[in-house]
């Protein structure tokens, strides 16, 4: 297959900036990447690369901005069709709406229909790789994957272990929620660009007995991820104590049952005691952050800075849908202001690095998507850093590149999308 060479600003890092500052990016403010095969052959300045692939398909996007396709480190396709319903916190969502929502994916053409939708939205706002949860019927997995396969894309997914405290018609048991499960990974994992994840919904809907099973599972596959969610909201908290009183705090049940360490990814992570943020560091377990479902829904402000000083693995989440965007632009902007109230602000350096290599890392994959470097997936999302009025009047009085980025950041939505790039093919209409 021919190169093809992609013109225009391009960023990249060399090492984390929430530990290295900015000096872990790499600006070039005309630059190219070359690649081939799906993959990126080079980052470089633009005259070094033209010069040595004279022989190539080139496609200058001027001075738009060439990065790291966005990472979503934790969603939930199935709640697409309910993103900004009102009024409720985290229990009463559940029940008024995710719930009945999930209900309709026991029909293999609803499930179709919305994971469809679902990657046509994530696509259009830069989103090459997720994690996302399905729901407890394995045709709501086969249609995750299916649309996925067909699109070329490295995404993560799993089907929903859920065997207590909630409806009939969406609870399996523990031997059918592992048995299921084991089928789907069995069948997809590691196929083309896809992963499976182990996906106990949280600790309150399932038994010892399912936890057990799903530790048992995430054991006996230990290159798979495993998604789950912890202390989003104090109420859910209670709950778990209720539910496991024998256990001194809420990431002690995973613990208990073989649900932490390398691959596991906390959504939220809010509220940790002391014990936790030790026993995170101490297992390797990942969060992902998802600053607009947790103001929305009212669950608190997660201490991003304080985690990630600790050597914690933490990544960003739309959590679609009770994140209220499908734009990692609108959730980059949500974590910054979140910092804010925290008395905290995030650099877009360490904005853009969460949304990409930091979920990756998460996710273990960022060996493979996560940054603009040469050996990686070509995966690359475009970014017009003038893509409205509001914007191009502010970015026209940017110092540097950060203030550009930043301005869009906080302004920015699908239309700063220009094109995205899934294993080096374009797909958004030119």
């Amino acid at each position: 297959m021919a190169t093809t060479l992609l013109l225009g600003q391009t960023l990249s890092f060399d090492n984390d900036p929430f530990a290295a500052g900015l000096k872990a990016a790499r600006h070039l403010s005309r630059g190219a990447v070359a690649m081939r095969d799906g993959f990126v052959l080079e980052v470089g300045p633009a005259a070094d690369l033209r010069g040595r692939y004279g022989d190539c398909t080139l496609i200058d996007h001027g001075n738009s901005l060439l990065i790291a396709g966005f990472v979503d480190a934790h969603v939930h396709y199935s709640q697409t069709g309910i993103i900004a319903s009102w009024g409720k916190r985290l229990i009463d969502w559940l029940q008024t709406y995710t719930f009945p929502e999930e209900m309709r994916f026991d029909d293999p053409g609803h499930a179709q229909q919305m994971a469809e939708l679902y990657f046509d939205f994530s696509l259009a706002n830069g989103i090459t790789s997720a994690a996302s949860f399905c729901t407890i019927h394995p045709q709501s997995v086969e249609a995750y994957f299916a649309a996925a396969q067909a699109r070329g894309m490295r995404m993560i997914g799993g089907k929903v272990m859920m065997d207590r405290n909630a409806p009939e018609g969406l609870r399996d048991d523990a031997q059918s929620g592992y048995d299921q499960s084991r089928a789907l990974l069995e069948k997809w994992h590691g196929v083309d660009r896809l992963g499976y994840a182990v996906t106990p919904r949280f600790a309150p809907t399932s038994s010892a007995a399912q936890l057990e099973a799903a530790g048992t599972l995430w054991a006996e596959n230990p290159t798979c991820a495993m998604q789950t969610h912890l202390s989003e909201q104090r109420e859910e908290i209670a709950w778990m104590k209720e539910l496991f009183p024998d256990h001194p705090d809420y990431l002690s049940v995973y613990e208990a049952h073989g649900l932490a360490g390398p691959g596991a990814v906390m959504g939220h992570a809010i509220h940790l005691t002391q014990r936790e943020v030790e026993a995170m560091v101490a297992t390797g377990s990942g969060v992902a952050h998802c600053p607009t479902s947790n103001t929305f829904i009212g669950s608190g402000l997660c201490d991003v800075r304080g985690l990630a000083a600790r050597g914690i693995p933490i990544g960003l989440a739309t959590d679609v849908g009770g994140g209220s965007s499908f734009s990692m632009l609108r959730t980059m902007a949500a974590a910054y202001e979140v910092g804010q109230l925290r008395g905290d602000s995030l650099h877009a350096a360490e904005l853009l690095w969460l949304a990409t290599q930091g979920s990756a890392n998460v996710l273990r994959i960022g060996d493979k998507v996560g940054n603009l470097a040469a050996g990686r997936e070509a995966d690359i999302t475009v970014l017009d850093l003038a893509s409205t009025p509001v914007i191009s009047q502010r970015a026209a009085r940017a110092v540097d590149i950060w203030d550009a980025l930043f301005a869009t950041i906080m302004l920015g939505d699908d239309r700063a999308v220009e094109q995205v790039y899934v294993a080096g093919r374009q797909m958004l209409p030119a």
